[in-house]
């Protein structure tokens, strides 16, 4: 982080969110509502952290590393009311403008990292002149290292364990919302320190998508897919598909839906090697008139590949819909989700995703549960 302030001359950020205070602290704090802590980050200085209520006491003497420690505002989303809000806001904005004043920065560029309209304001209100750092945030972010890959591998095997534990639990009688419950649970128990919903689809509602986790009950020849996105160890993200089917083993249409998935993920994973564009790899991804749709906006997040971190969606991207007129180059170290989908509407469909890093001799898989065929029941 300090490496890019430092290269466009940005020498402070102050910066909420659970991504991006763990990643210019180390620290976990209150997430139960937007903006409850943040960090002053520095080039050049020792960060200063502003926890919330509570933690401000007991947060100091679990995190040694972090020398300075004040109290955090929150205008808890504006419920004070207006009065109480705009009051907060301006306190809150004298609190920084005193801790960049004391470091000769109160005239420079203070960077914003998902910090709402209130802060923004009340900050240039107090001539704070403020800019949008989160696309810097993204550069920073967009190779890792050996450590923030091993938490992306740990991650994926997490997910292995749900997989499994669905693929022996999915049959005739069982309900969508069970296999969530079921997922989580297996999860929790691998050592995940977030889960997300886990959220299943089945039967007809698998293609193209809407409602999940309905209450559905499962039954003989279904379809089933959930997302396995969200799933946190240390802070890292996993994001990884697999179908399966109850009852039976699948037919030839499912088969032929699945083998193009398949190939195109494929295709692009083989593809993948430090200094590929973005837009040579959008190519393998068919245009959304396949579907008979209109417009790409229209499988954004269904046909795409996408960065993976401390954050669900980072650098770097690969669609159709931007990729081809705005590419961006691989590099070794980058992490990121690549998936696709299939099937007709009201009957069903597929979906599979893997999980990515760019390596020196191309593209290695870090999720590793069955991937080449729709999961049948076991035996």
């Amino acid at each position: 982080a300090r490496k890019f302030m430092r290269k466009y001359g940005i020498p402070a950020v102050l910066a909420t969110r659970p991504d991006n205070t763990r990643y210019l602290t180390g620290l976990r704090g209150p997430e139960f509502m937007p903006q409850l802590w943040y960090v002053l980050f520095f080039a050049e200085h020792d960060p200063v952290v502003f926890a919330h209520a509570g933690w401000d006491k007991q947060m100091p003497a679990d995190a040694p590393w972090i020398k300075h420690w004040r109290l955090a505002r929150s205008w808890l989303g504006g419920i004070g009311g207006p009065a109480v809000t705009q009051e907060e806001g301006k306190l809150f904005a004298a609190d920084i403008h005193r801790e960049l004043k004391e470091r000769g920065l109160a005239g420079e560029k203070l960077g914003l990292l998902a910090m709402d309209g209130v802060a923004r304001e009340s900050l240039n209100e107090l001539g704070i002149k403020t800019m949008d750092f989160w696309p810097v945030m993204l550069e920073i972010r967009a190779t890792k290292t050996v450590d923030e890959i091993n938490c992306l591998k740990t991650v994926a095997a997490m997910c292995e364990a749900a997989w499994h534990k669905a693929w022996e639990t999915i049959k005739p009688g069982v309900y969508d919302n069970e296999l969530s419950r079921i997922a989580v649970d297996t999860l929790l128990r691998a050592g995940a320190d977030d889960t997300g919903p886990v959220a299943w689809r089945t039967g007809p509602l698998t293609f193209d998508r809407g409602f999940d986790r309905p209450g559905r009950m499962i039954q003989t020849g279904d379809l089933a897919y959930a997302a396995m996105c969200g799933v946190q160890y240390l802070g890292y993200r996993s994001c990884n598909y697999r179908t399966f089917i109850a009852g039976r083993k699948p037919n030839a249409k499912e088969k032929d839906w699945y083998k193009q998935v398949v190939d195109r993920i494929d295709a692009i994973i083989d593809g993948t090697k430090p200094g590929v564009s973005t837009a040579d790899l959008a190519t393998f991804f068919p245009p959304a008139s396949k579907w008979g749709y209109k417009d790409e906006l229209e499988v954004l997040t269904m046909e795409v590949a996408h960065g993976i971190g401390l954050y669900q969606y980072e650098y770097p991207v690969i669609n159709r819909q931007w990729s081809l007129k705005h590419p961006q180059i691989l590099e070794e170290g980058m992490t990121f989700a690549v998936e696709s989908r299939e099937g007709r509407e009201g009957e069903g469909g597929v979906r599979m995703e893997n999980m990515v890093v760019v390596t020196a001799n191309g593209a290695e898989i870090l999720d590793h549960f069955p991937r080449d065929e729709i999961m049948a029941p076991p035996g």
